[in-house]
């Protein structure tokens, strides 16, 4: 890795054109995600990586909006990342797809797809943060997904920066297997702790490599040898740590393929403090990414299937194999139109050749399930919001396609002669539901095509379109989630507001209830006549309505009975009050009614039974419901307490709390629905952003009283 110490001076290559972004072989790609908390240095960290390379003139900046990455407007305006970006550079031969992911968790879903894309991950922290519970939460992420990772110290220029205090905040939190392999000198050097040599950056970019200086000696010696000792437990040579426990000096060739080896698989995670505008560890970042992390050949493909269902035989990342390539994000361009993001993980992409585009298993999200045939006709390397245009791309690499009109975002594109499907990644569930509307009628078209495009671009995006409350709701990850999906919608040219989301109500009767409906016209000719008597009785909760006839004696002819009961279903459907809310669960029992030889009609006991229903109503025992919803909440158990009690301010029912790993717990509680539509903003504020919940429908409750006016 970078301890070799191959330094060379200034900037490792030219600038990269298309022809040195395109690869034949696997084994010379790292995909790898650029991962960590918001504000830690992620952008900043891969621009510097991409000016030390020479893949760009020098490196742009965050506050002027001029870096490679942060291209998107709303990033721009909102000074962080909004969604992921990619920003292909080229070191020693390895091309290196860096994958910049948002650390704010509204983007959790940006940083899912990432990891989807990337076989390893940079994971930055700042040297003057710490590590708190949500930067943990993104190291669990990576950590489900079985994603090898090394941890970047960044920012050591900062004036309260202190790395080795962010280091063991980084063995704490992160567990086994978190080791530096250098240490840094101030923020202008680094002791390699393999080969001890002192890395000196303080006279420019080319270093002096020295001895190890003997103020440095007693933290360099600990250092190392826990180092050594941790690689030793990973390597596979069983006799290694017997050797080195009797004295045996272990070479520095063998240290460094063990230390490679178990990165690759992901179980070490190696450390390297590093300093974007001092270029402090960027030559050691690129040499741990080439050197240490795995090839896509070394990762497995994602199980795929065929687009009926059926199994398939597994995937390698072979260029000669079936194509199997996943679109990772979709974005809209003004000048190309949709660009779709991919990672070809079997096959080649070629230019103007016919694909199949498969996308199944998100039709709750509003995601029909789709498969077209479509033709690629160009296909891109991009850097940043930059396409440049190249001959093919491998299984292993990264690239863009542009007008595929069907493609969004988790869809396979595979041969049209043997269409395959990859199962989504795990898309979190947004939580936060706004209700949008177009500021004119004229825009209303426009709202409904940018939202549409808007959704295929963004699986975090869930749109709903209430029938009962008329209302478009977009449900969204959290406000910044909200303030990104509206900005972009208005950038659509949309006129676009937002309203208080209305919650769907329901009714019922306490008690029972009589009603009669007398519905008579006869003023000459052809008249109407209906009257009926019915019985109204409450149901249990879940019931749903029941239709009972006791007609005797053919007080009304049984061809105008079903004509009684859809007049009642029809009555509370609209509701029997004035708030129009739907009546479930009860029981309508027809007693008694009259009929007429030639007045009577369907109509007529249609309308009688709607009359006989308000009737009934009018004694003032029918009650408003309310949606409850099941909601289960994972959280640090430092905000237990806080959280209990914002619950029971919500009218919550906390129905038992469970422990879970990492001193976690699990709250579940059932809440009105009325109460949760700000929830995942106030749950991330009440908790420091480090809980999350689920909530799903339980049934409808009667509001108590004191209580309506928040529900209605």
């Amino acid at each position: 890795m970078a301890d070799r110490h191959t330094h060379s001076s200034g900037r490792h290559n030219g600038k990269a054109g298309a022809a040195s972004l395109v690869v034949d072989s696997p084994t010379a790609v790292r995909n790898v995600a650029v991962v960590g908390p918001s504000g830690s240095g992620k952008t900043t960290l891969v621009e510097a990586l991409l000016a030390h390379t020479g893949t760009i003139s020098r490196a742009g900046s965050i506050t002027e909006g001029t870096t490679v990455c942060d291209h998107d407007p709303v990033a721009v305006r909102q000074q962080r990342s909004v969604a992921l970006a990619l920003a292909p550079l080229v070191h020693e031969g390895i091309k290196v797809n860096l994958i910049d992911t948002p650390g704010y968790l509204d983007f959790l879903g940006e940083l899912r797809a990432g990891l989807r894309a990337a076989d390893a991950a940079l994971f930055v922290v700042c040297a003057a943060d710490g590590v708190d519970e949500a930067t943990a939460a993104l190291w669990r992420e990576c950590a489900e997904v079985g994603m090898p990772r090394a941890v970047v110290i960044s920012r050591l220029d900062h004036p309260r920066a202190d790395a080795m205090g962010e280091l063991a905040a980084c063995q704490s939190a992160f567990g086994a297997g978190v080791q530096p392999l250098y240490l840094p000198v101030g923020a202008q050097a680094l002791l390699g702790l393999i080969t001890q040599r002192l890395i000196d950056y303080s006279a420019g970019p080319a270093p002096r490599v020295g001895d190890v200086p003997e103020a440095d000696r007693g933290r360099f010696t600990e250092a190392r040898n826990q180092l050594i000792e941790g690689i030793i437990e990973q390597s596979e040579d069983e006799t290694l740590m017997d050797r080195y426990l009797a004295g045996e000096e272990i070479a520095v060739e063998t240290l460094i393929n063990d230390l490679e080896t178990a990165v690759a698989r992901g179980s070490f995670h190696p450390v390297v403090p590093a300093c974007a505008f001092t270029g402090v560890g960027l030559a050691e970042v690129l040499e741990v990414v080439t050197k240490g992390f795995p090839s896509p050949q070394e990762r497995p493909v994602p199980p795929v299937t065929t687009v009926d269902g059926k199994e398939h035989a597994e995937l390698t990342a072979d260029p000669a194999g079936p194509l199997a390539a996943e679109v990772v994000r979709t974005t809209a361009d003004a000048y190309v139109g949709r660009v779709s993001l991919v990672r070809v993980f079997s096959g080649t992409l070629r230019p103007e050749r016919p694909v199949h585009v498969s996308g199944h298993g998100m039709a709750e999200r509003g995601h029909a399930d789709h498969d077209t045939d479509e033709r690629v006709a160009h296909i891109y390397s991009p850097l940043g919001a930059q396409l440049n245009e190249v001959p093919y791309c491998v299984a292993g690499d990264l690239c863009a396609l542009t007008k595929l009109g069907s493609a969004e975002t988790g869809d396979t594109i595979s041969d049209p002669r043997e269409p395959l499907l990859m199962k989504p990644w795990a898309m979190p569930e947004p939580l936060l539901p706004i209700a949008v509307v177009a500021k004119n009628r004229s825009d209303e078209d426009a709202l409904a095509r940018n939202l549409s495009r808007l959704v295929a671009g963004d699986p975090t995006l869930r749109l709903e379109r209430n029938a009962e409350t008329n209302q478009l709701v977009l449900w969204c990850m959290g406000e910044a989630h909200a303030d990104v999906a509206l900005s972009r919608l208005r950038a659509g040219g949309t006129e676009v507001e937002t309203e208080d989301v209305r919650i769907p109500m329901r009714a019922t009767f306490t008690s029972k209830a009589h009603g009669r409906g007398r519905h008579v016209k006869q003023s000459g000719g052809h008249g109407q006549y209906a009257i009926c008597e019915i019985d109204v009785e409450p149901l249990p909760r879940g019931s749903g309505f029941e239709f009972v006839d006791k007609i005797v004696g053919g007080a009304i002819p049984h061809q105008f009975i079903p004509s009684v009961e859809k007049g009642v279903r029809a009555q509370l459907a609209k509701g029997v009050t004035d708030d129009p809310y739907p009546v479930v669960d009860v029981r309508v029992t027809l007693v008694d009614g009259k009929a007429h030889s030639v007045d009577s009609s369907d109509a007529a006991f249609q309308t009688a039974g709607a009359l006989a229903v308000k009737e009934a109503a009018a004694a003032g025992n029918v009650v408003p419901l309310e949606p409850l919803d099941d909601v289960e909440i994972t959280l640090p158990d430092e905000y237990l307490g806080a959280v209990l009690g914002d619950l029971s301010s919500r009218r919550g029912r906390v129905m038992g709390t469970e422990s879970a790993d990492n001193g976690h717990t699990v709250v579940k509680a059932q809440v009105p629905a009325v109460e949760l539509v700000r929830y995942a903003i106030d749950l991330r504020s009440l908790t420091s952003g480090t809980a999350t919940f689920t909530r799903k429908f339980a049934r409808y409750e009667p509001v108590p009283q004191g209580a309506f006016a928040s529900a209605h």
